[in-house]
């Protein structure tokens, strides 16, 4: 390649080449012909071979050898050479290379230049890779420039003053008035430039806010001008003024604009009303202006009538076509929900509507918007609202879903069946992705409700006899079976239609979820532990329950495991205790004692012994709890009440008790003997029936006669161990002893509840059992 080659034969040349080999080969070649011709005294083609050099940088060749070659050409008094040494300075030296502290001097010699075009090159290379010492050395021609009359200087020269205040902030006092005076410029770019001088100065040094604070009449009477005037063609985009500056303008007086007094608000005021009715929003660039100028209104500490103004249009912006723009309006709305709410709220109607939108992004900000709009007053519409998009919204929005229809709901629900229904809802819908604390959480929510047990029961039997594959739906319904099946057996329910259900249903249903290939460990450890449950609630199907435990003792999952081979044991070990439940009329239960073994006559025995007269758990298992010696306090007669206190090894007072037995339920038809009980309309009676020489059987029959029920009904009872010592000093050979003893059978009740509201403990002794002759 000759030397003498042009910058377009050469940009040919390597276009041309069909592998980077020979791409290299010719840049080689041609850069080896730009040295040569650098090292030469007289070279009329400098600014032409630089030119090849930066165009060889542009590829990402190294082109350092050229650098000393622009210091020269910047010096030469040819503008056609500083033009190429300028913007060759620009590509090849930055603040770092020692080479750039040598062209100091000329800029500074340029920038007193009378041609404007002169002054606007060392003006743009100042701007561009001015170091520190540079900006110091040149900020005072610098703002001289800020003042001269020619706009095209100026506009150059504010740019010039904006990197100079980034590399030494300290020189921002020496722009500060100069700034101030350009935004009397009538030119678009000079204000352009003022502004962008003042931003950056208010950034650096916030005491200048204060200073340009005092400018805001002028950038409101600005920005009225742009939005006001007509047509401009060289300022004119898409039919909007110079959008450019008046987004600028919007963000400088964010910035300054930390506090608004009257007059300010007034302005702004002013300024908002004009730019929301002058500017076009069906076009992009209309719309960003419109969004800077609510962006103002929402940083700075404006009035609640300007901030609903600027929510208005942000509502606006949801009617757009544009994606994008519904897109930024919800984030806005997201942001100033929790300070304007009520204005926010006008426009629910249009933010549900966006649910329904196909793009994703959009979806997930309105799902958010909307869960922040959900209070008091609108909570059933919303709610509807959200679990009709909750059974149509993707899978990875069902978790952010069903987690804020939980909180909403816990926080505002009007009512306590209300909430349960809606939570079932969210269950029965997308229960596979709520979150783990959603079970106890509902759990705790319907043992607080009492009134509405039997109604839950009832609707989790249906929604699971429907459906068994939602884990945390059938964890719950499991749970709910186990503690209240007796209600759903007994088939009453006023809020809902009953449905008659047998034992053998219960059961079936239970065995299905744990025989169920998509139930997990968890969900089959609800349903075993429910189906023991219901071992003391029904009385036919015990075996059946027997069976369906016992097949889980051997189950390779450790946890079902051991929670098997434990409720077997309870069948073994602890069956006498079970009871069941029945209705014999209205308000009216019996509760039965078990029977237990009394040792009406003594043996004999030549030692120490102790017998049980009534041991409550019956066989030879071990007592459950003994306590001290004998005490001093009185036996209570028959029928008298008091206030007992304590732990319930203090209900046989004076006397040792071994065994403490909560009475449980048990419904059969006896006849009334003995009343040891009768206050507040709630009697108990006792009735005895030997059934052996050494066995007694004891019934206690509790009734209401009050006009309400009673709730909470506990009755204990507790019996004594006597201890029987005989002994004779001497014992004749073939003779026999005969030792009589005669022994007094107590018995010491605890009776509480609650009436109307009320607590009530009584205590009651009963020393003497009809039939016996105590």
């Amino acid at each position: 390649m000759s030397p003498s080659v042009p910058l377009q034969e050469m940009i040919r040349a390597i276009r041309s080449a069909r592998t980077q080999c020979e791409e290299r080969g010719v840049i080689q070649r041609e850069c080896a012909t730009i040295r040569a011709q650098f090292r030469q005294a007289d070279n009329e083609g400098r600014s032409h071979n630089l030119a090849k050099l930066l165009y060889v940088h542009m590829l990402g060749y190294p082109a350092h050898f050229g650098q000393m070659e622009c210091v020269r050409m910047i010096a030469s008094p040819r503008y056609s050479e500083k033009r190429v040494g300028y913007l060759g300075a620009m590509m090849l030296l930055d603040e770092k290379q020692d080479a750039s502290l040598l062209i100091t001097n000329s800029i500074k010699n340029d920038l007193a230049n009378s041609n404007q075009y002169v002054q606007s090159l060392a003006l743009c290379t100042l701007a561009c890779m001015g170091s520190a010492e540079m900006c110091r050395d040149l900020a005072p021609e610098i703002n001289r420039l800020l003042r001269a009359s020619n706009s095209y200087i100026k506009k150059k020269a504010a740019l010039c003053a904006v990197h100079i205040v980034r590399k030494v902030q300290d020189l921002g006092e020496l722009f500060a008035p100069s700034a101030r005076c350009l935004l009397t410029e009538k030119n678009h770019g000079v204000l352009h430039g003022a502004v962008v001088l003042i931003t950056e100065l208010c950034e650096c040094n916030p005491e200048s806010l204060e200073r340009f604070r005092k400018t805001v009449p002028d950038l409101v009477q600005i920005m009225k001008g742009l939005v006001i005037s007509g047509y401009s063609p060289d300022h004119d985009v898409a039919g909007i003024s110079d959008p450019f500056l008046q987004v600028r303008k919007c963000e400088i007086m964010k910035l300054i604009l930390t506090k608004i007094d009257t007059n300010a608000f007034n302005l702004i005021y002013v300024f908002t009303i004009q730019v929301a009715t002058n500017t076009d929003s069906t076009k992009t660039v209309g719309n960003a202006v419109l969004y800077e100028t609510v962006l103002t209104v929402l940083d700075i500490k404006s009035e609640s009538g300007l901030r609903v103004l600027a929510v208005n249009i942000l509502g606006r912006f949801l009617l757009n076509n544009d994606r994008n723009i519904r897109y930024i309006a919800m984030i806005s709305l997201q942001k100033i929900v929790g300070t304007d709410h009520n204005a926010v709220q006008r426009h629910r109607g249009t933010i549900v509507d966006c649910l329904k939108d196909q793009d994703a992004s959009v979806k997930r900000r309105a799902l958010e918007l909307s869960l922040a709009l959900v209070s008091a007053s609108n909570i059933r519409s919303m709610m509807k609202e959200l679990l009709s998009f909750l059974s149509s919204c993707p899978p990875e929005l069902r978790s952010q879903t069903a987690s804020g229809i939980f909180i909403a709901a816990e926080r505002y629900a009007p009512s306590q069946r209300w909430h349960i229904d809606t939570i079932l809802h969210v269950l029965t819908t997308a229960g596979g992705d709520v979150r783990d604390e959603t079970v106890p959480n509902l759990i705790q929510l319907i043992t607080n409700t009492s009134e509405l047990h039997c109604y839950t029961v009832h609707k989790l039997y249906r929604a699971l006899h429907n459906d068994i594959s939602q884990q945390p739906l059938v964890q719950v319904a499991c749970w709910c079976i186990g503690e209240y099946g007796d209600l759903l057996l007994r088939g009453e329910c006023q809020e809902m239609e009953p449905v008659q259900v047998t034992e053998d249903d219960v059961l079936d249903v239970l065995e299905a979820v744990l025989q169920s290939h998509m139930s997990s460990p968890s969900t089959r450890g609800f349903a075993l532990t429910a189906t023991m449950k219901l071992s003391t609630r029904i009385t036919e199907n015990v075996d059946r329950i027997r069976s369906i435990v016992s097949i889980y003792g051997s189950c390779i999952d450790v946890e079902l495991q051991q929670r098997a081979v434990e409720y077997n044991a309870l069948f073994k070990k602890y069956d006498h205790m079970r009871y069941s439940t029945e209705w014999l009329g209205q308000r009216f239960l019996v509760f039965v004692c078990s029977t237990f073994s009394a040792g009406l006559s003594p043996p004999i025995c030549g030692f120490p012994q102790v017998c049980d007269l009534l041991d409550l758990l019956g066989g030879s298992e071990p007592p459950l709890q003994s306590s001290p010696a004998l005490g001093s306090t009185a036996p209570l007669p028959v029928g008298t009440a008091g206030t007992a206190g304590g732990d319930l090894l203090d209900l046989l007072g004076g006397l040792e008790p071994t065994a403490i037995m909560t009475v449980l339920l048990s419904v059969f038809s006896v006849a009334p003997t003995v009343s040891v009980y009768d206050k507040d309309g709630v009697t108990v009676t006792l009735s005895c029936e030997k059934q052996s020489d050494s066995g007694l059987s004891i019934t206690l029959t509790a009734s209401n006669s009050t006009d309400s029920d009673i709730r909470g009904f506990t009755l204990q009872a507790a019996v004594p161990k006597v201890c029987i010592s005989a002994s004779n000093k001497i014992l004749a050979v073939h003779l026999k002893s005969s030792f009589s003893f005669q022994v007094n059978l107590k018995m010491r009740l605890r009776i509480s509840y609650t009436s109307q509201g009320s607590a009530v403990q009584d205590t009651v002794q009963v020393d003497s059992f009809p039939g016996l002759g105590h």
